[in-house]
């Protein structure tokens, strides 16, 4: 297997150049494993990536992370530690040409040089299905090791074929030690860190820098870097970082929050089952994490009505009207004014009795109507516009129920084939403990029907062994003495005649 290719003058001088000039969090990427923090339970001793990497025993891999927890870093380190050639495109700006290049090349340097290719898909989940598809094959037949990393989920942002072929690893965003261990690395690192400036972090300036960075490492060392470059030393040559400088530098917490991401899905859920548990605490926040991240407002109030139909229900009929007010409110007033109309929504859902009768009953009803045979319309239920449809039946029978003296009918409603089926059952909750006493008289409705289409019993039904009127073959009835016919003339019957066995051809 021939050596990669070293570095050439232009590589030594761009590098150089990138040292000098390029971002902290770029200056500052680990270069190894051992300098890599986080991921344990990924590349931590003994775990399989970490013995594939050491043994360079590659395989096709998918990393899945929130932005700054270090995929392109993982697979930066990969690089260095492999005999294999690396190739490295980002979805964002590279197309099926650019794709179709890399495994030409790979082609040919296997075939020549029996030098495997690792193939780095940075954003892959940004490429579409066709562009993903060029790869597939060469990912299967083993021409190149696929190394794609994504902040979304793959599941739903890589193709299915490929992610078979593939083994996903999960990272975690990284914890507040973490960060504070490359903030501490950034600011002692003479090379390629900040120790040059002599910078002092004040002790409330770093628990702020690490807790507002949100586990990403990359927000953590940019900020730290503006808040040192922009400070004049006042201490001697010593730059004294302050809370209030990191303030500056932040400009606010990193939001990990993206609305057409997992993220969105994931919030959503959250808010939701916190509105049927009845917590209006947990709803609240969610609810201010989705608007804070960019989510929008309406997107919000459509799921809000779902949210009163569907676990309030008629256990309070109010619950409606208030998310619809809420709704109309927002899409008058716009945000920031309508979100404290959401929030009073969401917090009414929460006190609100719950109940999802509603849902299970017209759940049911679909099911019905999927998988049972559509019997036509009952007659009586028909509409009889013309003197035809009329003379045939249409609106015959039909129990008019203001006319009732309850105003209600109890007059079948359902096809034949669903007579008597109830799908709505009623809670004791709320205002629905109310429609279950009013809806009572159904179950004296389903047992009559019930009553109905059982098969009557005979009367004086026949002794057990069998019915006395079969007869086997060949056997003559037998009439009981007092329903034999007298003689002429005789004033009392004679007696039975003898049992007859069958008759003898």
């Amino acid at each position: 297997m021939p050596p990669k290719r070293g570095p050439t003058l232009f590589d030594a001088q761009r590098d150089a150049t990138l040292q000098s000039q390029a971002p902290l969090a770029a200056r500052m990427r680990p270069r190894s494993l051992e300098e890599y923090a986080g991921q344990q339970h990924i590349v931590g001793e003994g775990r399989l990536l970490r013995r594939a990497i050491a043994g360079d025993k590659l395989f096709s891999i998918i990393l899945w992370g929130p932005p700054g927890s270090g995929k392109t870093t993982l697979a930066q380190i990969i690089a260095s530690g492999t005999n294999a050639h690396f190739e490295q495109v980002s979805a964002v700006s590279a197309g099926v040409a650019d794709l179709r290049k890399v495994i030409q090349e790979a082609k040919d340097r296997l075939g020549m040089f029996q030098q495997r290719t690792v193939l780095f898909i940075d954003e892959i989940h940004r490429f579409n299905k066709a562009q993903q598809d060029a790869v597939l094959p060469y990912v299967e037949d083993g021409t190149v090791i696929l190394i794609g990393a994504t902040t979304e989920n793959p599941s739903f942002e890589v193709n299915g074929a490929l992610l078979s072929r593939s083994r996903v690893f999960t990272l975690e965003a990284l914890s507040d030690e973490d960060v504070g261990q490359l903030v501490d690395r950034a600011l002692a690192d003479g090379e390629r860190g900040l120790a040059g400036y002599s910078p002092m972090l004040a002790a409330d300036a770093r628990g702020y820098l690490v807790n507002m960075a949100n586990g990403d490492a990359r927000t953590a060392l940019n900020a730290l870097e503006a808040a040192v470059m922009a400070k004049a030393p006042s201490i001697g040559e010593k730059r004294l970082i302050t809370l209030d400088d990191i303030r500056d530098a932040l400009q606010g917490r990193a939001t990990r929050y993206d609305r057409n991401g997992e993220l969105h899905y994931d919030a959503i859920s959250a808010l939701h089952k916190s509105v049927r548990d009845s917590d209006p605490d947990g709803a609240l926040y969610w609810l201010g994490r989705m608007l804070d991240g960019g989510e929008d407002a309406l997107y919000i109030a459509r799921r809000v009505v779902r949210m009163a139909v569907e676990d309030i229900g008629l256990a309070d009929p109010q619950a409606l009207p208030q998310v619809m007010a809420a709704q109309q409110a927002v899409h008058f007033l716009g945000q920031p004014e309508g979100e404290l109309a959401l929030a009073q929504a969401v917090v009414y859902l929460c006190q609100a009795p719950k109940s999802n009768a509603v849902y299970r009953a017209y759940g049911a009803a679909q099911k019905d109507v999927a998988e049972t045979r559509n019997e036509p319309v009952p007659l009586h239920l028909r509409n009889a516009p013309t003197r035809l449809m009329k003379g045939m039946g249409f609106g015959k029978g039909y129990e008019y129920a203001h006319d009732l003296a309850d105003g209600r009918s109890e007059q079948a409603h359902l096809p034949p084939n669903l007579e008597g089926r109830i799908y709505y059952e009623p809670t004791d909750h709320g205002f629905e403990a109310l429609v279950r006493e009013r809806l009572a008289w159904r179950s004296a409705r389903s047992a009559q029907s019930a009553e109905q289409k059982a098969p009557a019993a005979p009367q004086g039904g026949p002794p057990e062994g069998g019915a006395p009127d079969q007869l086997a073959p060949g056997e003559e009835p037998q009439l009981a003495p007092d329903d034999i016919p007298p003689p002429d003339g005789a004033g009392a019957p004679p007696p039975a005649r003898p049992r007859k066995g069958p008759r003898k051809s």
